[in-house]
């Protein structure tokens, strides 16, 4: 496992260093550089939630990115979901007057003055995860993430109607999120072409008040034989859950995201698939975009894509020990 983590981490920074080396001929690095490594500061604020393990991928591929390049970096993000107290952190951010800032767009009424004013100030501003459709709208730089929330619900929900699911619930841990609002719909729409359809369960991030609340969706709607959540931290209590009372065969069962626990669950046939964003790469690769624009004003002309990849049950073993470093 140190020898793949390794390699990973030695990797993409020989990616990262050899692109700058080549965007730097033939000139010397002092006569090509517009500022050094060590003088970029790059600004991270985001929505996830403090227990969001999806979040904490990010912010390790930040990290990793910084550590690769020698530049400096700083994650925030609200400690529940809460769009009022990220503005205001967007707005420091601001203030601050970084190299580049790095945002999650989950509401894009609440946050569209506060990031269109950085982008006044001069700031360049990548959006990852969520906000795919400001980035045209209101002149931002990129947008790095996966493919369509919609879409990749859409798929999962085909994906459960063709294993025979008819009544789906799709169990959303930030209603009001426009990703995972999308995600749920996307489902839906998947169900309906083989006849299905799905139901909303709003839950809170709280294992015991998810399960719950789950519980009491499942006793409501007995028919509900799929079960797709949006998040790991979701999930695996909900599983613990079907476990406990002997009923995990009779749902098929899946997930977003990735967590050791998901991994052995799908692994072990008790979950169906996880979607993967590979947001190891949203905290990356906006690092190092932001720092080639500041050194050598270079930048990528369009989105870029980290997912989306359906991990199955053949290839769960082989990435949970990367899930557990925290790179997937």
């Amino acid at each position: 496992m140190k020898t793949i983590v390794q390699m990973t981490r030695r990797g993409l920074a020989v990616l990262s260093l050899g692109a700058f080396a080549v965007l730097a001929q033939p000139f010397s690095a002092a006569e090509a550089q517009v500022k050094e490594a060590k003088d970029v500061r790059v600004v991270f604020v985001t929505h996830g939630q403090a227990n969001d393990v999806y979040w904490t991928i990010v912010k390790n591929g930040m990290q990793e990115a910084a550590k690769a390049l020698g530049v400096t970096v700083e994650y925030q993000a609200p400690e529940t979901f809460d769009v009022v107290r990220m503005a205001r952190m967007i707005e420091a951010a601001t203030a601050s007057k970084p190299d580049g800032l790095v945002v999650s767009i989950p509401d894009a009424a609440a946050l569209k003055q506060p990031i269109e004013n950085a982008k006044a100030a001069g700031i360049p501003v990548i959006v990852i995860d969520s906000g795919e459709d400001q980035v045209n709208e209101w002149g931002l730089d990129l947008f790095v993430g996966g493919g369509s929330e919609y879409d990749n619900g859409v798929r999962a929900g085909k994906m459960m109607g063709e294993a025979g699911v008819k009544q789906g619930l799709c169990v959303n841990h930030e209603v009001g999120n426009v990703s995972l609002d999308r995600r749920c719909e996307g489902f839906g729409k998947g169900l309906e072409e083989s006849g299905g359809k799905a139901t909303v369960v709003s839950v809170t991030m709280d294992p015991t008040d998810a399960s719950r609340r789950v519980d009491a969706a499942i006793s409501t709607n007995p028919d509900a034989t799929g079960i797709l959540t949006l998040g790991p931290t979701v999930a695996a209590p909900i599983l613990k859950m079907l476990e406990d009372r002997g009923t995990v065969d009779k749902f098929k069962l899946a997930t977003f995201d990735l967590s050791p626990e998901v991994l052995d669950a799908v692994d072990q046939g008790k979950m169906m698939f996880a979607i993967d964003n590979q947001q190891f790469l949203m905290g990356y690769y906006p690092v190092v975009f932001l720092t080639a624009k500041a050194m050598y004003h270079t930048f990528p002309p369009q989105a870029v894509r980290t997912g989306p990849a359906f991990i199955m049950q053949k290839d769960a073993a082989a990435v949970r020990d990367l899930s557990k470093a925290g790179f997937r």
